[in-house]
């Protein structure tokens, strides 16, 4: 069954008469309509009608079409005013510049501007390290999209990407107090990307790319890598395949199985899908077999891309050449960062023993988990209203923080390993549990363990 979401969720204005009891008409129509109520408040009462604000949660937008429909087939209420609260946050944006420094007086002024800030000037020409020191550059990072890749929605273009990039940023500052600035370029061209992103760097102490397909995404990253004095950081990547990694060590531990020892079947081969697959070997996963839009991996595949080439030289070393379906016979772990519905119930009934399934494909996973729990030890998605998801900000907010503090000019993959680590262990012995692999994303050690693994691996 599908569930409701905050993300769909609504206001309803309804006016009634006193004596029709409006508000029990009311949450009998939307609960009867499956709406979840989450707030009902009499905005106004007289002798002579009643308004009621009621906000409740929806499935999609289809769905409080209906809501709103059922109220108003209801002979005595009247509704005035539906109001979409996402929308409603989305206002203006989400995120604003604001001063650190008071400028109440001329003193003030003339330290914060000219006179004073000359001098500031003139110690970072003196010695350039100043520049962290002494702006915002300590604190900062560009978030930069070209727009091409946006969530489940695909080549969006920079506009229609700066919404989640806001809120990207939103996050960076939540979770890590990091100052984070959405940069959305109106081009696709990879020199283009490089250039402007190398252009504007001096702004900033880290660069997160974000939302750029593959696999245009691998050449960007690696190319501003070695142009840039500045962490450079593609978050669908490595963000997505660090909180994997935390996830599989913890179920693993659970099961009781080795990552050595084990058969992992993977559905979905792009950025993300390379990402996970390379810390995973890093970590000592030995049999992997990788699934794409074409079908599995082997050596008999053309190596036309970079991500590609990767997974025919270090996965399926028996040179399986079957179809997914065959390939999930005696697996131990499924990971999909793929497309919804790839796998069948007998697919996860095939599997060995004490099973573990990830499937992180948004927002409709490659197995419905309620039937996969049927048959697996540990499932995980990537929705929010699932237990054990496979959230980013479990990682990219103290990702950047350890990135800041040490001054840190380059990324490796024992600094993404050890952040892996420290997720996982923020997963006490006594906490762990097939729905409980993963903390929190309101856990407060989160960020400063994560912070604290990566200034050590820098």
């Amino acid at each position: 069954m599908v569930s409701t979401s905050p993300g769909y969720g609504i206001t309803i204005r309804v006016e009634g008469s006193p004596d029709l009891q409006p508000i029990a008409l009311i949450t009998s129509a939307l609960s009867g309509a499956g709406a979840t109520i989450t707030a009902l408040d009499v905005v106004e009462s007289m002798l002579d009608k009643v308004v009621i604000d009621v906000t409740c949660d929806t499935i999609n937008a289809s769905h409080a079409d209906e809501i709103t429909a059922a109220l108003n087939v209801i002979s005595g209420l009247i509704v005035r005013k539906v109001s979409d609260r996402t929308f409603l946050l989305h206002l203006g944006g989400k995120i604003e510049i604001a001063s650190k420094v008071p400028l109440k007086t001329r003193d003030d002024l003339s330290r914060a501007y000219t006179p004073g800030v000359a001098r500031i000037s003139q110690a970072i020409v003196e010695d350039p390290s100043n520049v962290r020191r002494l702006t915002m550059k300590r604190n900062t990072v560009a978030v930069v999209t070209d727009g091409s890749a946006v969530l489940g929605l695909g080549n969006i273009g920079p506009a229609a990407a700066l919404p989640v990039m806001e809120g990207k940023a939103t996050l960076f500052k939540r979770f890590a107090d990091v100052d984070a600035w959405p940069v959305c370029l109106d081009t696709q061209d990879v020199d283009e990307i490089v250039r402007t992103v190398q252009l504007i760097a001096p702004v900033y102490g880290g660069i997160n790319l974000e939302d750029i397909s593959a696999p245009r995404c691998f050449e960007i990253e690696a190319r501003l890598r070695q142009l840039l004095d500045i962490p450079v950081f593609h978050d669908d990547q490595h963000g997505t395949a660090i909180v994997v990694l935390a996830a599989l060590k913890n179920s693993l531990k659970l099961v009781k199985k080795d990552i050595s020892a084990v058969k992992i079947v993977m559905s979905g081969a792009g950025a993300a899908g390379t990402a996970v697959a390379r810390l995973l070997v890093k970590s000592g996963a030995t049999n992997i077999i990788a699934f794409d839009k074409d079908g599995v991996i082997n050596s008999s595949c053309d190596r036309n891309d970079e991500m590609r080439a990767w997974f025919i030289d270090h996965s399926n070393t028996e040179n399986f050449a079957g179809d997914l379906h065959q390939a999930m016979s005696g697996a131990d772990v499924f990971i999909g960062v793929s497309a919804p519905n790839v796998l069948v119930e007998a697919d996860i009934a095939a599997m060995a023993d004490k099973s573990i399934v990830f499937a992180l494909a948004n927002p409709d996973p490659e197995i419905d988990p309620v039937v996969a729990r049927k048959y697996a030890a540990v499932v995980a998605t990537g929705r929010s209203d699932q237990p054990n998801q496979i959230n980013n900000v479990l990682a990219f907010p103290g990702i950047f923080r350890g990135l800041l503090d040490a001054q840190a000019h380059k990324i490796t993959d024992d600094l993404l390993v050890a952040a892996a680590i420290a997720i996982a262990d923020c997963v006490t012995p006594s906490q762990l549990n097939a729905s409980f692999i993963v903390p929190s994303v309101f856990d407060p050690q989160v960020v400063s363990k994560v912070a604290a693994a990566v200034k050590m691996s820098v």
